[in-house]
């Protein structure tokens, strides 16, 4: 009977871990190395006290209270970001208030150039042209939003308390990426982070999914708010011509260097594939996902005539029906019927959505982000299910992955290593830093080879050790430790003391021998924020 209970009880165990359970696999008297296991990752790692907090509440506990933020109180966060002025602007705000001056000082400066060379008559080039003290500081004002940005995800990352609702704002940020240095995106950044990806980081993945297709920041970004059906604009245009001739209007004559039916001044718009491509292969399906050349051409049809209302003042998402292809359309086997409009990009994200190749794919993502670089297979299995089952609610797959046995397996501990930005936030937790300004902090992610919101390919940045480990990123690693402790950057004042679980325990003899040769605390530290294992979460 003992025998049969007790694997009743293993088979139950077995069945809660595979349904993603609460308490499937969390130790109920874990040790130091295991709560810093889950610090570094359902977070940034350990500020001083925090493993003995931790243990306080109980390790369960604490996951529990991670997944669901808005129950963390968190108003000294709010405090640290009261003096960064555009975080709560509109993108209109934006628009209008920082970077339009910017635009316009800049086309004032270039025309008055243009009229009197004597002004700069050494210079042909138009940038040159251009740096008149008023476009410099119109300028410097713009980039206060970027700046602004990059602050406070320095600063929510190293004080907030909901430590694993920043995990997954980057996380997804980075999953969805757009890159502020293409044209008009930077406008649409602070609204994008705030407004699109933060409020839904861990609901519905249809609700995120459908939140940045008509966000304006991808809009612009992968160029879909210009993408129209040819037919489509030549027949607004043929409207047009013929309103000019009822009222008596010429039309104007045709340039015979271009194609017929195409604006003067502009040239024609047509079907762009950018993000129907990247919808299925970086956000959805995956590489492997199964679809076609055609489906890439299909979904790219449906989304024709998902554009922005007056992008240079910062408008939202419209959809316009004359740029929109009426036709019937075939994705992955299923048909859109004609004359759907809007519905045919919904209709779209609810196929893609549902695909059981992109439950594998956010699956395998999520695993990697917090398990290890090659996410073990029965892991993937179970969150991919636990994805399905749920009709893709984010919280429940990430619950099923930071409880489950794999998460907890001796080869996760420090399995994955840190990008540039959690280094430089993980080290500003650990020793105790006091952060008065936080963009030298930002610049440090940057010159260590991570720009925040200025990566380029909207594949993100990678999440693999192999991106960031060499010996000149290591070196400059420790170069920055040795200048955060030694109260070298500006606006970041030391803390009093390095958290003792920063390592947890977890050293090899190598780096307990080097820290051992520290001749004060500072040097210490030093050494153990630069050391191979705190580079590792």
């Amino acid at each position: 009977m003992r025998l049969l209970t007790r694997a009743l009880v293993t088979v139950l165990a077995a069945a809660t871990v595979a349904a993603g359970g609460p308490g499937s696999a969390v130790p109920r008297n874990p040790d130091d190395r295991t709560i810093a296991h889950v610090l570094n990752r359902a977070g940034f790692g350990a500020r001083p006290g925090d493993i003995e907090r931790v243990r306080g509440i109980g390790l369960q506990a604490y996951i529990d209270q991670q997944l669901y933020p808005e129950r963390i109180p968190d108003s000294a966060l709010a405090a640290r970001l009261a003096a960064l002025d555009t975080l709560n602007k509109s993108s209109r705000e934006l628009a209008g208030e920082y970077f339009e001056p910017a635009q316009r000082a800049r086309q004032q400066a270039k025309l008055q150039a243009d009229k009197d060379p004597s002004m700069n008559p050494s210079s042909t080039d138009d940038a040159a042209k251009t740096r008149t003290p008023e476009v410099m500081a119109a300028q410097r004002k713009a980039r206060q939003v970027i700046e602004n940005l990059s602050d406070q995800k320095i600063l929510r990352a190293s004080f907030s308390d909901r430590q694993l609702e920043e995990v997954m704002v980057d996380f997804w940020f980075n999953h969805f990426n757009v890159f502020a240095g293409k044209g008009m995106t930077q406008v649409y950044l602070t609204e994008y982070e705030r407004d699109t990806i933060r409020p839904r980081v861990f609901g519905k993945f249809r609700d995120l999914l459908g939140a940045t297709a008509k966000s304006p920041a991808m809009l612009f970004y992968l160029d879909n708010w210009q993408s129209a059906d040819p037919a489509a604009q030549d027949r607004m245009m043929d409207v047009g011509r013929r309103r000019r001739a009822r009222f008596g209007f010429m039309a104007p004559p045709q340039n015979p260097q271009r194609p017929a039916g195409a604006a003067q001044g502009r040239p024609k718009r047509g079907l762009n594939e950018n993000y129907g491509r990247e919808l299925m292969e970086l956000h959805t399906l995956g590489v492997d996902g199964g679809y076609t050349q055609d489906d890439v051409i299909n979904v790219a049809r449906a989304f024709t005539g998902w554009t922005i209302d007056v992008p240079r003042q910062g408008g939202g998402f419209r959809f316009e029906p004359r740029l929109h292809d009426p036709n019937e359309k075939v994705v992955l086997g299923h048909r859109i019927k004609a004359g759907g409009g809007q519905s045919d990009g919904e209709k779209v994200l609810d196929i893609l959505a549902a695909s059981p190749a992109t439950a594998r794919f956010i699956a395998t993502k999520l695993a990697r982000r917090f398990v290890s670089d090659t996410p073990p297979p029965a892991l993937v299995d179970r969150a991919a299910k636990r994805f399905h089952d749920t009709d893709g609610d984010i919280r429940e797959v990430v619950r099923t992955i930071l409880t489950s046995p794999e998460f907890f397996a001796a080869d996760a501990y420090r399995a994955k290593v840190k990008t540039p930005f959690e280094f430089v936030v993980s080290a500003v937790r650990a020793s105790g830093a006091e952060v008065d300004e936080a963009t030298p902090l930002a610049q440090a992610v940057r010159q260590l080879g991570m720009p925040l919101y200025m990566c380029q390919p909207p594949t993100g940045y990678a999440d693999r050790a192999d991106a960031w480990v060499n010996t000149g990123a290591l070196l400059n690693r420790m170069n920055f430790a040795l200048q955060l402790v030694s109260n070298r950057m500006r606006g970041v004042r030391p803390g009093t003391s390095l958290a003792g679980d920063a390592l947890a325990g977890d050293v090899s003899s190598t780096t307990a021998a080097t820290i051992a040769k520290a001749t004060d605390a500072r040097q210490t530290a030093a050494l153990t924020l630069g050391s191979p294992e705190f580079q590792r979460r």
